[in-house]
């Protein structure tokens, strides 16, 4: 249908949520987003456009007279529609970016996907993003030029207090650099989160006394309520880490926004490890309703999370592409990036300063950058990869990265290894090395025999599925 011929089909309450003709939509003024929706019932796309631009901002499903002359500067505007492939852009007056409506519950659409967003400078200003970042973790553990090598302590759950820290120990010790809390442990009977913390401690102190390096352990925060939440919190920093040595993971997506802006506001001096639990129920690709990887990515950016987990790429066991987890790792990693459908600058001062140039140049270059000028723009967020990866995976997901710049948390990857723990953390260190002096993994293991057991294990069980 010709877009006169859209428009004709508009009631007066849709209308006022349709601007095809709008200048400028990134002129600042404006959140925009990409979806992709398919109408539910008799609605034509535009139709449908309308409704969820409506219910997404000021509107609902009909015109009411409590409408004032400012409130109506605040709709949702639906500005370009392709029929073709069912997409619709949609600009949001970033003033109202506090609140969201229930959009993907309207009869109005069978299918409604948020694709790609675009946040202007002005609303960059408004949002705190990370404040300790991948940069200042490496620092604390004396790592560049290769990725933090970590892990997820398994099984997720069951495991006592002290046979929790005993798995840490043996990944530190074997090398590794960073171990995490799965998303479901808290404070289970069988490993109160008191003597976890405390057993950890004590475990990681021993770690770094016999190998001399420093490590990280990223303990999950996430509780029933905002106070449990706060007290673990503090339980960390008072059971006498060493500033650096910790993270704080929040379950992101079950816990909530205000639970990571929290964690940001009060921890600014902490990693905040954003786990995404329960995003495949919206990101996956055959879900028609939802948002995207890149989106999720996006958001937690500005929300403050130092890392969030960003998928493997097909690499690993999780459903995901490169396409997909690549781009919304490169989105949250860098100050300019490309995104489905917008290029996103992530700078809050002109792209045109010169300053603004010279920190892309630095950045690309993977120098630290916005440490004495951070008002120049938001800093960036660490891709954390995990999900069926193993030592001999790692050359493979660094490739279709294109670079180190990540967390990796390999999990069975390190602990189903023939020898176990210790082993497996030594196998991924080093197919890491191999990967460093840019040798072939496998002559590499000729001489390392935790790396060849890794490689006869994990190759011989991929065969067997």
């Amino acid at each position: 249908m010709a877009k006169n011929n859209l428009l004709k089909t508009l009631n007066p309450k849709q209308m006022a949520y349709v601007n095809l003709e709008l200048k400028n939509p990134q002129n600042g003024e404006y959140l925009l987003s990409v979806f992709r929706l398919v109408p539910g019932g008799t609605l034509n796309i535009l139709q449908a456009a309308a409704e969820v631009a409506a219910e997404s901002s000021t509107g609902t499903n009909f015109k009411v007279n409590t409408e004032t002359a400012f409130s109506k500067q605040m709709n949702a505007l639906v500005y370009r529609v392709d029929q073709k492939k069912s997409l619709v852009w949609i600009a949001y007056p970033w003033r109202l970016f506090d609140r969201q409506g229930n959009v993907l519950g309207m009869k109005e659409v069978e299918a409604l996907k948020l694709l790609d967003v675009w946040f202007p400078p002005a609303m960059l200003e408004q949002y705190d993003g990370p404040s300790y970042t991948l940069d200042d973790m490496r620092k604390y553990l004396g790592v560049q030029g290769r990725p933090i090598l970590g892990t997820i302590v398994k099984p997720k759950m069951g495991l006592t207090s002290a046979e929790y820290a005993e798995v840490c120990y043996d990944f530190w010790v074997g090398g590794g650099d960073f171990v995490k809390n799965d998303e479901p442990q808290a404070d289970q009977d069988f490993c109160p989160y008191g003597k976890m913390v405390e057993h950890v401690k004590r475990a990681m102190d021993l770690a770094v006394k016999k190998t001399g390096k420093k490590k990280v352990h990223s303990f999950n925060v996430s509780a029933a309520d905002f106070d449990i939440m706060i007290e673990r919190c503090e339980m960390i920093r008072e059971a006498g880490f060493e500033p650096g040595s910790y993270a704080f993971l929040i379950d992101g997506i079950t816990a909530g926004w205000m639970a990571v802006q929290t964690l940001r506001r009060r921890y600014p001096d902490v990693f905040i490890h954003f786990h995404r639990a329960a995003h495949g129920a919206f990101t996956r690709d055959e879900n028609p309703l939802g948002f995207t990887v890149l989106v999720l990515s996006k958001f937690a950016r500005l929300a403050g999370a130092s890392g969030i987990h960003t998928g493997t790429a097909g690499v690993g066991k999780m459903a995901g592409s490169p396409e997909e987890d690549i781009i919304a790792a490169h989105a949250i990693l860098h100050l300019h990036s490309k995104g489905h459908y917008f290029e996103q600058s992530w700078a809050k001062i002109p792209e045109t300063d010169k300053d603004t140039a010279d920190l892309e140049h630095e950045d690309q270059a993977h120098r630290d950058i916005l440490r004495d000028d951070d008002w120049r723009g938001m800093k960036k967020c660490c891709p954390v990869i995990s999900g069926g990866l193993n030592p001999t995976l790692l050359k493979p997901f660094i490739d279709v990265m294109g670079n180190t710049d990540f967390i990796t948390t390999m999990g069975a990857g390190c602990h189903a290894h023939p020898k176990g723990t210790r082993a497996g953390a030594m196998a991924l260190v080093q197919a890491c090395e191999a990967y460093k002096k840019k040798a072939d993994i496998r002559k590499y293991a000729k001489s390392h025999k935790e790396l060849a057991e890794a490689i006869a294990f994990f190759t011989k069980k991929k065969k067997k599925r």
